[in-house]
């Protein structure tokens, strides 16, 4: 077991591989026939790139597009592709090579001569598109060629004048490098015409970067006091201060070797922000293969800190480390950093593990931050106790009561797997774990660590426990307060302090508390009217369902008609399955009387929720010609995630749009998440009041 985590790097990596090959087509082409000569045909082959995407041409000299013809003795080609516009490669000093990119729109040209009067024209199309935005992404992407022709039913046309109008329609368009074009100013300026968020997208990465950077910190303070770690920090000390009769210099050293180790830590961070990119994370958080993925490694680093086995480097890896570092130095400095992350690897893999999945699932910059919190705490004892050598004294001892940490650590990550297993579970409709089944096993989790830190259960590489002492009773104590708190969820309690951590209560089988009367309920007002009596039963409700007794719709057409026969404004909910911050605002602002009374009983509720991998019949697929990336969208969620790009300019969730029954938004703000309720009332009531003028008119 003890390469097992270079088992799980290989698996990761072929994850990001599958992940590539689900990225939607950036380059898309349309393909057209036409005779040009006694049996001769041209080929016309137009590419279209997404916004600030680009294709190289036929002279790049590192990835040019490459037309690959099925050898056939129906046809064979005439002379070689060419390209419109005729772009002519420059020197790219970054690449270090002649580059040749479309910014635009092209259309290539093949001539083929047919041995017949019916063919059929095979082949594919080679190439690189990369992204002009900070993200700076490339893909290679494959485009095949199945074209039927039948030369009696094709319109004919002259070659010159195919050359003629190729040359007229197609320019060389220049590359912005951030400058406003006619187009971005336009997209812009219907972006600003549909929605406004007041900011509230950009508050809540500020503080999601914020949160993930001490929850990363605390996590580093932990991995201090492991059995790998603590017994390294007196000999790190003694050795700068006893390596150099300068003391300072000693210091100075020991400083370097500080930030040496955040170095190396950010490190991983970035390679993992680097490698993934912004688009990754809506796959991690959504899809199934990566969330049972995260759920066996964090089963597996359960087990590794239950003393069922113990992961490491190869001793390779460490013994050549260790040699750089005997060089001195910074440069030995460094590599004595790298030494002691790769020695304290099997207490620390596990909580980097954690930290960077949880992070890679928001923003691009959550893992370098958390890296950098991680780094910062691993790294604070090392320095300081260089500089204050005296406070050495006060260090606790080493002792199984580290064990002890680990053990814990363990129960925390054993709780934490279920979340991912929950989401896959929520997004493909499995009915594995329902909300009460996911308590349970919470309860039984915390329960158990419960009664390991009163010292009832032992572990393998755990000491006597002779007597329990005061830290240990107040954790045993806060553990047992967690585990009453969680039993009344498993009867209908909202638990609103886990609210985005555990399944919502639409998952629960069985609610006590509404069956009798003690919650969940509208006592404070009177319901207007039964919506699904009059509106006829939601589509997809046999696997979506509203919280709070809300009746909500979870298709968008059969919403609107329901709303234009009740004559009610609609509210919109772009939510997701996996996402935790649309549980929190269901369970800590909708489930508030002021809103939960307007959302009943003055407007058409419609989820969509962009995650859902519910398939859909093919007449309600979103044509790939329809969609904003071109592909097909063939499953409830990816079709809900198309239409909020495409028309509402934005692909985070919760979203909460408010419009009329035909459509039309009816106020320009929208909502994101923001828990405060006043001011979620005050934007429904501006719809509601927007609805009414409307009605006037």
């Amino acid at each position: 077991m003890k390469h097992l985590s270079f088992l799980f790097l290989t698996l990761f990596i072929s994850m990001s591989s599958v992940y590539a090959q689900m990225e939607p087509q950036r380059i898309h082409w349309k393909m057209n026939v036409v005779k040009t000569g006694e049996q001769e045909v041209t080929l016309q082959m137009e590419s279209t790139p997404d916004e600030h995407w680009h294709l190289y041409g036929l002279k790049d000299e590192m990835y040019p597009v490459y037309f690959e013809y099925a050898k056939s003795t129906n046809y064979s080609t005439v002379d070689s592709t060419i390209e419109f516009p005729e772009i002519e490669a420059s020197y790219d000093e970054l690449m270090g090579a002649n580059r040749a990119q479309f910014n635009g729109k092209a259309l290539f040209i093949q001539k083929f001569k047919l041995e017949s009067d019916t063919a059929t024209i095979k082949g594919y199309i080679d190439y690189q598109t990369c992204i002009t935005t900070e993200d700076g992404r490339c893909l290679l992407e494959k485009q095949d060629i199945d074209i039927p022709v039948n030369i009696n039913d094709i319109q004919e046309i002259s070659y010159d004048n195919i050359l003629a109008d190729a040359k007229k329609n197609y320019k060389i368009v220049e590359e912005t490098h951030g400058e406003k074009t006619e187009s971005d100013i336009k997209v812009k300026e219907e972006a600003e015409e549909i929605v406004t968020d007041g900011g509230e997208t950009d508050d809540l990465k500020t503080k999601s970067l914020w949160a993930i950077f001490w929850v990363a910190f605390g996590a580093g303070l932990i991995a201090i006091f492991t059995p790998c770690v603590l017994p390294m920090v007196p000999m790190t000390v003694t050795f700068f201060m006893k390596g150099s009769e300068d003391k300072g210099k000693g210091k100075r050293q020991a400083l370097f070797y500080g930030v040496s180790i955040i170095i190396i830590f950010m490190l991983i961070g970035t390679i993992v922000s680097l490698t993934l990119g912004p688009s990754f994370a809506q796959w991690l958080s959504t899809h199934w293969l990566p969330n049972i993925f995260f759920f066996v490694i964090f089963l597996v680093f359960a087990a590794a800190f239950f003393g069922m086995f113990e992961l490491r480097v190869p001793n390779w890896m460490i013994n050549k480390s260790d040699k750089q570092a005997d060089k001195g130095g910074l440069f030995g400095t460094f590599f004595m950093a790298f030494t002691l992350v790769l020695v304290s690897f099997s207490c620390t893999a596990p909580i980097v593990g954690a930290i960077l999945v949880m992070a890679a699932q928001g923003d691009v910059m959550q893992p370098l931050i958390g890296m950098l919190g991680f780094g910062l705490a691993f790294a604070l004892p090392f320095t300081l106790f260089a500089m204050f050598p005296k406070w050495l004294n006060s260090m606790p001892k080493s002792g199984g009561w580290m064990n002890g940490i680990k053990v814990i650590l363990g129960f925390i990550e054993l709780a934490l797997s279920l979340k991912f297993l929950s989401v896959a579970d929520m997004t493909y409709h499995w009915g594995l774990l329902d909300r009460e089944i996911y308590l349970a096993l919470w309860i039984a989790i915390f329960t158990l660590m419960g009664l390991y830190l009163l010292g009832k259960i032992k572990f393998a590489h755990d000491s006597d426990l002779p007597f329990l002492k005061v830290p240990r009773l107040a954790l045993s104590i806060i553990t047992f307060a967690f585990v009453v708190y969680l039993i009344p969820g498993m009867f209908g309690a909202p638990l609103k302090a886990l609210s985005g951590w555990i399944p919502p209560m639409a998952t629960h089988d069985f609610n006590l508390m509404e069956a009798g009367g003690m919650g969940g309920g509208h006592s404070s007002f009177k319901v207007k009217e039964d919506i699904y009596s009059k509106g006829g039963t939601p589509k997809y409700a046999d696997v979506i369902h509203s919280p709070h007794g809300i009746q909500g719709y979870y298709d968008y057409e059969q919403g609107l008609e329901v709303a234009k026969k009740l004559n009610r404004p609609v509210f919109i909910d772009f939510s997701g399955h996996g996402c935790v911050n649309c549980r929190k605002m269901e369970e800590q602002v909708w489930n508030e009387d002021p809103v939960l009374k307007r959302l009943i009983n003055d407007f058409i509720v419609i989820q969509l929720y962009t995650d859902d991998r519910t398939g859909l019949a093919e007449e309600d697929w979103t044509p790939a010609n329809e969609s904003h990336d071109g592909v097909e969208k063939k499953t409830l969620g990816d079709k809900w995630a198309d239409m909020q790009i495409k028309r509402f300019k934005r692909n985070s969730q919760p979203q909460y749009i408010l419009l009329n029954p035909d459509g039309e938004m009816l106020i320009k703000e929208t909502r994101g998440f923001n828990l405060d309720v006043d001011e979620y009332v005050k934007f429904l009531d501006d719809g509601i009041e927007a609805f009414k003028k409307s009605q006037k008119k």
